[in-house]
């Protein structure tokens, strides 16, 4: 068994695949849990948007979770969307309803099975949601993406608190990596200003050479996890 476990969800592109390509540790088994897979990592297929799939998830984590008998487990959560964008109450409702469960739900599921799973074993527990400064910014037209990001801070800060009360089992944090040259930049770009009436900014980001590289992103990450921190911290990579 390798000393090193590490799960990450929405690894085949953006941050998510960064995180795989760049995990600092050499006696590890990486398993990416997404729909599409990433080519570096062990493929678990699910689409983290299907409550149904939710089920398929924890129990690969009370498998390879609750049994692990190595030094570290890290759970990564970088799954999340953007679609549709628009203002709520003119989008397309299944594609809204489906948004609200990845953004929101997912998070909170998915994070409490791994917590539950991680309480049998000895290892040092890690557990990272990927945030953004959309929690606590509104933007018009990202109104489930807003919610979805706010709802992952204010679960990490109280299950932070949480894991304390229990002597601090699993480390909890969400983290804002800013803004980074991913397929949902390019798809924000790609809006209209009904659709999103920032979406000028965002040209202007990215035509001045502003986003962050993924591989940038995902070291920045992995130096963190590797440092100290207050259990439930909520942080921004762009603070000093």
């Amino acid at each position: 068994m390798p000393s090193n476990l590490v799960l990450i969800t929405g690894a085949s592109s953006g941050v998510g695949r960064a995180m795989v390509d760049h995990v600092p540790y050499e006696d590890v088994r990486i398993i990416d849990i997404s729909r599409r897979g990433s080519p570096s990592a062990e493929h678990f297929k699910a689409d983290l948007a299907d409550p149904e799939q939710w089920r398929l998830v924890t129990a690969l984590f009370d498998d390879v979770v609750a049994r692990f008998d190595g030094e570290r487990v890290i759970l990564v959560h970088c799954a999340g969307t953007l679609e549709p964008i628009g203002f709520a109450g003119e989008v397309d409702a299944a594609g809204y309803v489906r948004q609200v469960l990845l953004n929101s739900a997912c998070p909170q599921v998915i994070g409490d099975a791994f917590l539950r799973a991680a309480r049998s074993i000895t290892a040092e527990c890690t557990l990272l949601m990927i945030s953004s400064g959309a929690a606590s910014s509104p933007y018009e037209g990202w109104s489930a993406y807003c919610a979805g990001k706010a709802a992952i801070d204010q679960w990490t800060r109280t299950v932070g608190s949480e894991q304390e009360r229990r002597g601090g089992r699993c480390r909890v944090l969400s983290v804002a990596p800013g803004i980074v040259e991913t397929p949902m930049q390019a798809q924000i770009r790609g809006m209209t200003l009904g659709e999103f009436p920032e979406v000028e900014r965002f040209r202007m980001l990215h035509q001045e050479g502003a986003l962050r590289t993924p591989a940038e992103v995902a070291n920045d990450l992995w130096a963190l996890l590797d440092s100290e921190f207050e259990n439930g911290a909520v942080l921004d990579l762009r603070d000093p």
